[in-house]
């Protein structure tokens, strides 16, 4: 993914988005018909968020390996994109349970009265950094102060919650709007510009010697390719999702223990994608998915402090104007206990 979707959503968002009519089937009188009761039991759809990308490798791997059939059911993948949107599906029913990019925006979501949670996150960390050269270097949070910080207008809450965290003045960075391109940086309109280190090919223009620095190492947490679910899917048909995030974790412990092979099946099913650049990326998305706690924990495994650390940070910037969400309202470890025992215990490789 190369974008940074809007997290802030509101009913209005919300209705033009057409998510209106799932919002309906929560009011009073109306009977919100479960995803299994619209089509056999046997089928289950998955809504992307954005294009099928090296996040999904492992969804992919799964697919391809037949641990969904296994599963005992037929899995389709839904891809987004920039004009699609993600909760719609979902909260209609005609998919079970879809994939943000990144967990504000299913706290954006709930606090925007949609009824969904977390039930499972891809990566340990949102893959969003700042990009610099080395003649005016980010290295940490010292050095944004005196700086021109590129920033997409969607992704300008994240460079507020930065500064916030970390007691910087808004007048001591200097924050620019910019598109996806890395021209900017490229000549030196800016001293670094933000986007997911996840597209190499993009980044490859800044050259071999650019530093890439997480939003996390700047004291922002979240987490990425967050797999959600509406509360009544939680608790009519937790099985179900339990039988397709254990699927997709045999999948990622497939792309752990064979990552060439798994990037060769990916391109081959997706022939879009640039199999040399990425051979060069798959070891980055293992790193961002596998850590010590996906060792103790499994693969997909989050932590409820994390996301009230978050939440409360978004809050400070004025993310939530109409009140956040409960922290216990925006997950829930029911589906990651049903699959304790089949997600991969697994560290980043070479750790």
């Amino acid at each position: 993914m190369t974008g940074y979707p809007n997290h802030r959503i509101d009913r209005r968002t919300l209705f033009k988005t057409g998510a209106a009519a799932g919002l309906l089937a929560f009011a009073p009188g109306i009977q919100l018909l479960s995803a299994t009761s619209a089509r056999a039991a046997a089928e289950l759809v998955i809504q992307y968020d954005w294009l099928m990308s090296n996040g999904q490798i492992g969804d992919i791997a799964a697919m391809k390996n037949g641990y969904f059939e296994e599963a005992g059911f037929e899995v389709t993948f839904s891809p987004g994109g920039p004009n699609s949107a993600t909760v719609p599906p979902v909260i209609s029913g005609s998919a079970e349970l879809g994939q943000f990019s990144e967990t504000p925006q299913l706290f954006a979501a709930r606090a925007g009265g949609v009824p969904v949670r977390i039930i499972a996150c891809g990566f340990r960390t949102g893959p969003y950094a700042l990009t610099s050269k080395p003649g005016k270097p980010i290295n940490g949070v010292a050095d944004l102060k005196g700086k021109t910080i590129g920033i997409q207008p969607t992704a300008r809450f994240l460079m507020d919650a930065i500064l916030a965290k970390n007691g910087i003045a808004p007048a001591d960075v200097n924050v620019v709007n910019v598109g996806f391109d890395k021209g900017p940086l490229v000549r030196g309109e800016v001293d670094a510009i933000g986007g997911w280190i996840t597209n190499t090919q993009a980044l490859s223009v800044v050259g071999e010697d650019r530093i890439d620095l997480l939003v996390r190492d700047l004291g922002l947490d979240s987490y990425a390719n967050v797999y959600f679910a509406t509360d009544g899917a939680v608790d009519g048909d937790a099985e179900t999702l339990a039988k397709f995030i254990g699927a997709v974790a045999r999948g990622w412990g497939f792309v752990h223990a064979n990552p060439q092979e798994a990037v060769k099946t990916m391109v081959e099913a997706y022939p879009e994608m640039d199999l040399g650049w990425e051979e060069k990326t798959i070891d980055l998305i293992l790193k961002l998915s596998f850590d010590e706690n996906t060792a103790a924990g499994g693969w997909g495994t989050f932590s409820p402090e994390s996301l009230d650390g978050q939440l409360t940070l978004l809050d400070t910037v004025g993310q939530y104007p109409n009140g956040r969400p409960k922290t216990e309202d925006v997950y829930t470890t029911k589906i990651l206990d049903l699959t304790a025992d089949s997600r991969p215990k697994l560290a980043a490789p070479g750790a």
